[in-house]
């Protein structure tokens, strides 16, 4: 039973229509104050075995990546210069979104110059990012755009960059261990490192604290020994 009826109150509509506006917004004021908490304080990792860094560096940064993420493009040169200012490792790893129409194929455009080197591969992913912008007017530029890169540093581009396959089936392989890892978003960046006394890799939920986070990783491992392996 309605509590007016049972009050022996009967409002008139507009006054009705008044009480049940007031007492929707009350009860979608728990749901506004979900929806704008904090976030996560950070990933809830799975499989922490590949948050390491390479085999003879100390520290590294390990990222996941899509390469038409806007916030990516953002996290990009900061990610880019911290890597040179400290001399450590930039480990990215691909995770193109499904609703993103043009990130696999850049992803796989990238593989295809890491098959050259890999400085030049990091340097295409770096120039898309800095030029993503131009590829949301028009995915089509994406293929003038490599074209572009290529010849520029007199590399023959082929018609078919990955005819059989092979490089998406890297790219899907990065996909499927960022899944095991437990990525949901990109990007999603670490500071790891080897034989610390403190923790082995922690997330960088906050990009102005990345500075701050390699230099702790920096004295947690500091003096600790790590097997030189020659990498590629």
């Amino acid at each position: 039973m309605p509590l007016s009826r049972a009050l022996g109150i009967f409002p008139n509509r507009a006054v009705l229509f008044a009480g049940v506006a007031a007492a929707g917004l009350l009860l979608a004021a728990p749901a506004a104050r979900a929806q704008f908490s904090p976030p996560p304080p950070g990933t809830q990792v799975h499989d922490p075995s590949v948050l390491k860094p390479p085999p003879g560096a100390r520290v590294a940064i390990v990222e996941w990546e899509d390469m038409e993420c806007p916030d990516c493009a953002r996290a990009n040169p900061l990610l880019k210069e911290a890597a040179a200012k400290y001399n450590i490792p930039w480990v990215r790893h691909d995770f193109p979104l499904p609703f993103h129409p043009w990130s696999m194929q850049a992803a796989v455009n990238a593989r295809y110059f890491d098959t050259k080197s890999k400085k030049l591969g990091d340097e295409y992913r770096d120039a898309v990012f800095a030029n993503q912008i131009s590829f949301a007017e028009d995915p089509n530029r994406l293929r003038q755009f490599t074209e572009q890169f290529a010849a520029e540093r007199k590399i023959a581009l082929p018609f078919a960059i990955d005819p059989l396959g092979k490089l998406q089936a890297e790219v899907k392989a990065d996909y499927a261990l960022g899944q095991r890892v437990g990525i949901e978003h990109t990007p999603t960046i670490w500071v790891v490192t080897a034989n610390s006394k403190g923790a082995p890799f922690v997330e960088v939920v906050d990009r102005s604290k990345l500075y701050q986070l390699i230099d702790q990783a920096m004295e947690d491992t500091k003096g600790a020994t790590t097997k030189s392996v020659a990498r590629r």
